[in-house]
């Protein structure tokens, strides 16, 4: 008996499957400190709890409208307009999946059509991992962007245009960055958007923007955080992907949401809308509630995190600048570092092991010193060069867990 070869060829979450590992060691009483999940260490807010079991207690406990109930969505709308500056967008633009990684993917499938021809979905890299095997999935083709910790990890307007065909469908922007914890200017994305721009009248005329910013309100490197769906240009051909998941502490909750604008912006919503009925329908109806919450009474909280993250940053940061071998652009958003390791391929650990990449330093850190990190090969090129380690935890285990780091790096011959 088989399975499909979508499924047989796809990958697993490298990210998932070192966290897996992390947590089976402790379950058995090993001392490890992972730095491999992207998941905030804070609570959820109480006032976002409150407002869910309310809603249990109050009996909202049946099906609810596909993309999220008409508050919820009107709530979305009213801060992409206020926050983000983004034109056109109404409650019937929002769709709510089962976090932002359900959005992408219900987008990368509205949107890519593998009838039609090859698709080609533009990716700077490295990037989070699943933008590529949701790519593949839905029978587009990714082309990578290569970038390179000299350039904090970042795209050129240079790159983009030499990049973009008639072949163009998506160009993926994700900022601040999972994994590369940088972000892009306002001036960089607006350079950006008019290269998207001029294109899309001349030979990419289906060019869309996939604009992802799940990290937004985690910034702290003095750079502000800008939208490119702002931009009136392209205001109507990009997509504005977000959550709850990381700056309201809420990963388990599974709350994503997108907004489009425009006539096509609708056009997208209810397409997805048309995928999600056939697959998930909608989030919890108990938990609809908690989206208003978050989003409109808790910003004290969210400065509260994001002023934490800030200082753990710093501490990260200093302590892997201070690792002889290790190349690592200063973080400025996000909760993550990404250092290249690769001077040290060719050596041998303590422990007799051959340091030969990325997935082999990680391999050789966890079972030598207990430190979980993600090795970059899934993160696309340049990322078999790094790993991420994650800051989302207390300072502590950053002070240990790195300090572990040089331990291991020092012990290398």
């Amino acid at each position: 008996m088989r399975l499909a070869s979508r499924v047989e060829s796809l990958p697993p979450s490298s990210t998932l499957a070192v966290t897996a590992r992390a947590k089976e060691l402790a379950r058995a009483g090993v001392d490890v400190i992972s730095f491999a999940a992207g998941e905030p260490d804070f609570s959820t807010p109480q006032l976002v709890v409150e407002a869910a079991v309310s809603a249990l207690r109050g009996g909202q406990t049946r099906y609810g409208p596909v993309p999220g109930d008409p508050e919820s969505r009107r709530v979305i709308a009213e801060k992409l307009t206020r926050e983000n500056q983004i034109p056109g967008v109404t409650a019937d633009h929002v769709v709510i999946s089962s976090g932002g990684k359900h959005s992408l993917a219900l987008l990368f499938q509205a949107l890519i059509d593998a009838e039609a021809g090859i698709d080609e979905v533009l990716l700077p890299v490295p990037a989070w991992v699943s933008y590529a095997p949701m790519t593949t999935l839905a029978g587009g083709r990714v082309v990578e962007i290569p970038t390179s910790s000299a350039n904090d990890f970042k795209m050129t307007p240079e790159q983009l245009e030499r990049a973009i065909t008639a072949g163009s469908r998506i160009l993926v922007i994700n900022s601040p960055s999972n994994p590369c914890g940088t972000m892009y200017s306002p001036e960089e994305l607006r350079a950006f958007a008019q290269i998207v721009a001029d294109a899309a009248k001349t030979r990419a005329p289906d060019l869309v923007v996939i604009s992802d910013e799940l990290y937004e309100k985690i910034i702290f490197g003095g750079i502000d955080h800008f939208s490119i769906g702002s931009v009136p240009a392209i205001a109507e051909r990009t997509i504005t992907v977000n959550g709850l998941s990381k700056a309201y502490a809420m990963t388990g909750w599974r709350i994503g949401y997108f907004a489009g604008s425009g006539a096509f912006g609708l056009k997208v919503a209810r397409g997805v809308a048309k995928l999600q009925s056939q697959s998930t329908t909608s989030i919890p109806t108990f938990i609809m509630p908690a989206v208003s919450a978050a989003l409109t009474k808790c910003e004290s909280e969210v400065a509260r995190m994001r002023e934490a993250f800030a200082a753990r940053a710093k501490i990260a940061y200093s302590l892997i600048a201070g690792i002889p071998g290790l190349v690592c652009p200063e973080p400025t958003g996000a909760f993550y570092l990404f250092p290249d390791v690769s001077a040290h391929f060719g050596k041998k650990s303590a422990g007799g092991r051959q340091i030969t990449s990325a997935a082999a330093f990680a391999e050789a850190l966890l079972e030598e010193q207990r430190v979980a990190v993600v090795p970059g090969e899934d993160f696309g090129s340049g990322g078999e060069k790094c790993f991420r380690l994650t800051f989302a935890c207390d300072e502590k285990s950053i002070r240990e867990g790195i300090g572990r780091i040089r331990a291991f790096i020092g012990s290398l011959r």
